[in-house]
């Protein structure tokens, strides 16, 4: 069985979300800027099929990052279209080639049919919690990672439940000044550093979620 991992790009002030989030600003108010170091990898921008970007330190930890995912679980603001019963006409903030080509699990409590699109990827909506979709996730990952890609709330839950084998933090150099903490309510979390990367506009750590 794979490990479960996550990544989230965060503030130095904690957060990893700016105020003011919305379907038009799903991260908030600027707080795209968490993510300015992503989008211009080269790591990035082949997933996406994009050309350019850079290869730096940033594009190394992305491959790390990605190399070996076997399905992916979300929550349901991360794949988007607001609150309540399903507007059946959203797919998804990726377009009809989301970058993950492989299953992903949705976290809802509405149900809705599975999603297949281009490239490999298939939606899932799961009513069965974090744990249903976990064990949904695992089964199609096999020996492959499972990454808990967002939001906050997906993330803090598993964390919570210590169901995550591993953190990535992305500690970006700016200021939020207020939006989403991922650690609000998790209760005692104890992380180990077993890995930091410095680049020159983000530094990159990651840690193992001790038992």
């Amino acid at each position: 069985m794979g490990t479960v991992s996550s990544q989230m790009s965060m503030s130095l002030d904690g957060f990893v979300a700016a105020p003011g989030q919305s379907r038009q600003d799903p991260l908030g108010r600027g707080g795209l800027r968490l993510h300015d170091w992503l989008f211009a990898t080269e790591s990035w921008r082949a997933q996406h099929g994009q050309v350019g970007g850079e290869r730096n330190a940033d594009a190394d930890v992305v491959d790390e990052m990605t190399r070996d995912i076997g399905a992916y679980v979300m929550g349901r603001r991360m794949f988007g279209g607001g609150d309540g019963p399903w507007d059946e006409s959203w797919t998804g903030w990726w377009g009809d080639d989301p970058p993950f080509h492989v299953p992903v699990f949705v976290l809802t409590h509405h149900p809705r049919e599975s999603l297949s699109m281009r490239g490999g990827t298939q939606f899932h909506f799961v009513t069965e919690g974090i744990e249903g979709a976990l064990e949904r996730a695992r089964a199609v990952a096999g020996d492959r990672e499972v990454s808990v890609s967002g939001g906050a709330s997906a993330v803090r839950q598993y964390l919570a439940a210590g169901l995550l084998d591993t953190l990535w933090l992305h500690l970006v150099p700016i200021v939020l000044g207020g939006g989403t903490r991922l650690f609000d309510g998790v209760g005692e979390v104890r992380l180990e550093p077993v890995k930091v990367v410095a680049a020159p506009t983000v530094t990159h750590v990651k840690y193992r979620v001790l038992r």
